[in-house]
């Protein structure tokens, strides 16, 4: 008896999304790197630091006191107490042990959002340029990505009036990064302010990715967080990677109210359980310790901004904007496409790579086709270098 084979191999759903761009670039860099080749590498989406001390050495003593076995799932009291103090402090939010949820690492805490909350035919508003996962997160929910383009001359600026014309019977979240990856755009208060009435009137979920929060250059670090009346449809998805240097432990949360943050507590059951326990102790120094090292950072994150900005301002033909926050610039290299037979950004930023050595993700992994991004923590001289390579390689596109 012969018994038919399956029609096919892969769910649906696998198909809806792609290779992370940034980490297919991580893993060409890699490979090129492994072959002999001196690259400058502009494209890791981290900071240059290492992780603060203190935060060190809570994880090692964690583990010489065996504190390495299971928690309970949303992580222990006191990490979930450490994330609802340090955000209640630092925004004036109110929320409580059992609406946070510690999680492996911001992108969990998005992932399992829009798992939550977003079903098939769901419409979730999403600005142009957006973070890489973005996109493919809410495919893979089944949801329908509704781009919201912004403009290279307001600086990428999202505002009140757009978000409000893109809404629709459909829309069940909308999703801001303030501020952005790639561009380093930031909302404005009065904006986010009347994003979180929108929102909130409208029974709307605001999904704010708050990962580069505390990089905000433009003014003082604002959360939607602040507006306690609208917690209902606020989700907060927080991550200690770039604010303390930690991205390697994988340590994120959400914040939501109870019913949201039950229900990512369940999803997280059935997936990864607890993050691991000594993290859980390494973000409880992070939160509750000094939080000196993080001004330090900012600090040195404007100083090399304003150095990389002067330096491409440098190479005829790339203009860009001046990012009010995170750590990328985002040039336009349009005035490239179409010479020396590039025909788009990825093209471009794979020559750069392979001819000029220097590390680059092309902006169609950001939405946009006239870009790329380039993360500027590293050392002044790596910026030299890694300029130089740039501004030789394109000159001779002609």
């Amino acid at each position: 008896m012969t018994v038919a084979a399956p029609a096919k191999v892969f769910a649906d759903r696998i198909g809806r999304i792609e290779v992370s761009a940034t980490m297919a670039v991580a893993a060409e860099a890699a490979k090129l790197r492994a072959q002999g080749a001196n690259l400058v590498d502009f494209g890791a989406g981290e900071p240059h630091f290492a992780t603060p001390r203190h935060i060190k050495d809570a994880a090692i003593a964690a583990i010489e006191a065996n504190f390495t076995r299971y928690t309970v799932v949303p992580g222990i009291p006191d990490v979930r107490k450490a994330i609802v103090e340090r955000h209640a402090c630092d925004f004036g939010s109110d929320y409580g042990i059992d609406e946070a949820v510690f999680t492996t690492g911001g992108k969990l805490a998005l992932f399992n959002t829009i798992q939550v909350l977003v079903d098939h035919g769901d419409e979730v508003i999403l600005p142009v340029p957006y973070w890489v996962s973005f996109k493919d997160i809410i495919q893979y929910a089944g949801g329908k990505v509704i781009f919201l383009e912004t403009s290279e001359a307001e600086n990428f600026r999202i505002t009140a009036d757009a978000i409000e014309k893109a809404i629709t019977p459909r829309t069940k979240a909308i999703i801001l990064n303030s501020p952005s990856n790639p561009a380093g755009s930031v909302v404005s208060a009065e904006d986010l302010e009347r994003i979180v009435q929108l929102a909130h009137e409208r029974g709307i979920f605001l999904l704010l990715d708050e990962c580069y929060v505390y990089l905000n250059y433009a003014g003082k670090p604002v959360s939607g967080g602040s507006y306690t009346w609208a917690k209902e449809h606020i989700v907060i998805l927080g991550s200690l990677s770039k604010t303390y240097s930690m991205t390697g432990w994988r340590a994120g949360y959400a914040l939501a109210a109870k019913p949201v943050a039950a229900n990512l507590s369940k999803l997280q059951s059935q997936s990864t359980s607890n993050a691991a326990s000594m993290v859980q102790k390494a973000a409880i120094a992070a939160l509750a310790g000094s939080q000196e090292c993080v001004s330090q950072f900012r600090a040195e994150f404007i100083d090399l901004r304003d150095y990389m900005l002067a330096k491409l301002k440098e190479i005829p033909g790339v203009t860009c904007t001046k990012p009010e926050g995170a750590f990328y610039v985002y040039p336009n290299i349009s005035a490239f496409i179409g010479k020396g037979g590039v025909k788009t950004a990825t093209e471009l930023a794979t020559r750069l790579l392979h001819e000029a050595h220097v590390v680059t993700v092309p902006g169609e992994a950001f939405g946009t086709g006239e870009h790329i991004r380039i993360s500027y923590p590293v050392t002044k001289q790596n910026i030299d270098e890694g300029t130089r390579r740039m501004g030789e390689f394109l000159g001779k596109l002609g």
